[in-house]
Order: C-alpha cells, then sequence, then structure tokens
C-alpha cells in the first residue's frame, strides 16, 4: 500500500469517526442523558441534600440512560484515570479488571498451544493417528465454548480455573487443525531431500517441517487468539468476580451504559491489538518460495 493511499484511507477513517459521533451527538442530544446534564443549580443542590452526588463528583461517574460524546468522553478520562484501583470485590478499576482477563487468557491459550501444537505434529505426520483422532475433533469442536462452562464448575468448583478450561478448550481447535494441515501440507520435495540427506526425524521436524508449517500454525494461532478474547469476555460475565466482562455485566446492572461502552471500546481496542502482534508474528515466519 503507497503513502497516498495509506492517507486518503486514513482521512476517510477519520470522516466516518466524525460522522458517527455527530449521529451520536443528534441521537442523544434530547435524550435522559442531556437532561440531567443540564441540571438547575437548584436541582443540583437538591441532589446533594438527598445524598445523591452529581456527575462530575460522583466517583464512577455514572450516567443514566444513553450518554451523550461528552459525558461518554468524561467517564473515560475518570476511568483512565485511576485504572489500578481497588476498593473491593465490586469496584475495581478498568486496568485491574483488564489484567485478570488478559491473565486468564494468557494461561488458558497458552496450554492450548503446548497441547495442540505436539498433536497437531503428529496429526499431519502420521495418517493412522489422523483417522483415529478425525471423529473426535469433528465432534467436539463444533461445541460451543460456553458450553463446557457448566461441566466445568461442577467438576473443577472454582470459577477463575473454569474460566481458563474455557479458553484452553476454545482455543485448541484452530491451533490443532493448522498445525495438522501445514505439517501434511509440506513440500514433498523437501521431505525427500530430508531424507536423502538421512536427516533424523527429530532434527527434521525442526529444521523442515517447522519452519514450512510455521506461517499455517501462526494463522491458527491468530483465529485462537480472537476467539479466546471473544469467549472471555461472555465467561466472564457467567462466573462473575473479576475480569473485563464482569466488568460490563456489573456497570450493566448499575446503568451505567457510559461504562459499558467504554469497557466495549476497550475491548476492541485490545482485541485488534492481539491481532496485530500476531499479524506481525505471521509476516516474520512467512516465506517466498
Amino acid at each position: 500500500m503507497d503513502n497516498a493511499l495509506r492517507l486518503r484511507a486514513a482521512i476517510l477513517s477519520l470522516a466516518l469517526l466524525l460522522a458517527l459521533l455527530a449521529v451520536w451527538q443528534i441521537a442523544t442530544s434530547s435524550g435522559p442523558a442531556a437532561k440531567q446534564a443540564a441540571m438547575t443549580l437548584a436541582q443540583a443542590e437538591y441532589a446533594e441534600l438527598m445524598g445523591m452526588k452529581s456527575e462530575a463528583e460522583s466517583g464512577d461517574a455514572k450516567v443514566n440512560g444513553f450518554p451523550t460524546p461528552a459525558q461518554f468522553f468524561v467517564v473515560a478520562a475518570e476511568q483512565l484515570r485511576h485504572p489500578f484501583y481497588d476498593n473491593g470485590p465490586n469496584d475495581k478499576g478498568i486496568g485491574l479488571q483488564l489484567a485478570y482477563s488478559l491473565g486468564r487468557v494468557a494461561l488458558g491459550y497458552l496450554i492450548a498451544v503446548l497441547v495442540a501444537i505436539p498433536l497437531g505434529f503428529a496429526i499431519g505426520m502420521s495418517p493412522l493417528i489422523y483417522h483415529a483422532f478425525a471423529p473426535f475433533i469433528q465432534v467436539l469442536k463444533p461445541i460451543s465454548p460456553l458450553a463446557w462452562m457448566p461441566i466445568a464448575l461442577y467438576t473443577i468448583r472454582d470459577s477463575s480455573i473454569s474460566g481458563i478450561f474455557v479458553i484452553f478448550i476454545c482455543s485448541i481447535w484452530p491451533i490443532l487443525i493448522n498445525t495438522a494441515f501445514g505439517v501434511a501440507g509440506v513440500r514433498k520435495d523437501w521431505l525427500n531431500v530430508a531424507k536423502t540427506l538421512e536427516v533424523g526425524q527429530f532434527r527434521k521436524a525442526f529444521l523442515v517441517i517447522l519452519p514450512a508449517a510455521a506461517p499455517t500454525i501462526i494463522t491458527g494461532m491468530r483465529i485462537s487468539m480472537g476467539i479466546a478474547w471473544l469467549v472471555i469476555v461472555a465467561g466472564e460475565m457467567l462466573i462473575g468476580g473479576t475480569g473485563i466482562g464482569y466488568f460490563v455485566w456489573n456497570q450493566w446492572n448499575n446503568l451505567s451504559i457510559a461504562n459499558v461502552i467504554f469497557a466495549v471500546l476497550l475491548i476492541g481496542l485490545v482485541g485488534m491489538t492481539l491481532d496485530l502482534l500476531f499479524g506481525q508474528l505471521q509476516k516474520a515466519v512467512t516465506y517466498a518460495e
């Protein structure tokens, strides 16, 4: 992509963002949130006497109803000002909640990688193992990861570990399938050369098969990370306690739509960042024949 095209794309993206903000402002300018923002001095004093802090004074910057863009940015600034505070089980900063979610995703995803890549190698290199495992993979792969949550909670009896298990079960299939496909698709010419040179199985796996299959494996890992990040949000809404998913559900129960929107946008930004990191990794291992 040349520089001129990049510049035009950036200008178009900025124009779309401004248009969305304008529509948002128009749609919410006459709603309940705007009426709350337009409180008179007498109404503000009455709210203070009744023990209800104003929007600017409240610690969580709660906005009733759908917020205007200005109110949303106030809430976002408040969340970003103190992202790591901890005032108890139901009152933690957005940075802490995000760290809990990333920790669960990282652990479950790492376990999936450690299991899926060696098993994918075995399936890709052996037709016997492929045909033996194929029925199990085809049955288990379509099952929604959240369908495993009740079983995990009943057997493991720990909500945090159950969340990690759900991440593992949703991450393993794309990595396993792509690894097996990449290993089975290595060019026969390269394998024949390795055989002619009497390269051992261990060296052949690491020096011939792994580099050749790496782009396909990284693609599976990239897909799995996207699924894992998507699933952890829904999973944390079920298990509760901590995490960005629980934060969204808790703010919904508090009717703080501004905080919900902020968390949703943050989830999207983190997911985009993770995808970009895997995209760079994929470019690093991709070779031109």
